[in-house]
């Protein structure tokens, strides 16, 4: 099998080589031999290794593809498989999110409040977090007569896109997206509707990403006769 000099992988995938060691640091890719001069010796196979990371991190995110790899690494492809469906199944609830902000859309009513228990339970988000979204500006609560917070069916609405977007892989677009939520102003529909547009056009990108991704995959396994 060929040996690469990491400088020869790092240009071909346009990264760095510190971010090569980065990657065998955190075991994505099978420790290297040394050179007697003490250089790493990455093989075709460690190319592999490394086309998959760049190619399914976009998609998937740098935590998931560090647990598909590690698992390949194991020879344990279908524990890999599912950690890839996992992944597409949190995407295609992010989508049906989607839907509830639009189903909410229809039925604002600015007088019903809805404790943060509530919101909570509806929504699966911990308090803790609704409590900090609101302490940095995504939402704001009103108190109810017993003094507890509460949230008007905007502000709702409002929860659900932080989901979303707490849910996508992290990047610029998003740390984006993050603070056009923050910056909406009370019932400002239109408002909303530009973000879930937005939302539908990060959810899209990141179905294309993983699909260029599991190609990469799909190599990986070949090369490593897991298929």
């Amino acid at each position: 099998m060929k040996n690469m000099r990491p400088i020869d992988i790092a240009k071909k995938l346009n990264i760095s080589t510190s971010t090569l060691r980065s990657y065998e640091k955190r075991g994505l890719v099978p420790k290297p031999s040394r050179s007697p001069a003490g250089y790493r010796i990455y093989t075709e196979k460690h190319l592999a290794y490394f086309e998959c990371i760049v190619a399914m991190s976009p998609g998937f995110g740098i935590d998931t593809t560090a647990a598909v790899l590690k698992a390949l690494q194991r020879k344990k492809l279908d524990a890999a498989l599912w950690i890839i469906n996992s992944a597409q199944k949190a995407a295609n609830e992010d989508k049906a999110l989607i839907e509830q902000v639009k189903e909410h859309l229809q039925h604002l009513d600015s007088e019903k409040l809805l404790p943060i228990k509530d919101v909570s339970l509806n929504t699966s988000i911990p308090a803790s977090t609704l409590r900090y979204w609101e302490k940095e500006g995504y939402i704001q609560s009103k108190r109810g007569t017993n003094h507890y917070r509460c949230f008007n069916s905007y502000q709702v609405m409002k929860v659900l896109l932080m989901k979303v977007a707490q849910g996508a892989v992290y990047s610029n677009k998003v740390v984006q997206l993050k603070r056009n939520i923050r910056n909406l102003e009370d019932y400002n529909v239109e408002g909303v509707k530009d973000i879930i547009e937005e939302c539908q056009v990060l959810l899209n990108k990141r179905n294309q990403k993983q699909l260029s991704g599991l190609y990469y995959f799909y190599r990986l396994c070949s090369k490593l006769g897991l298929l």
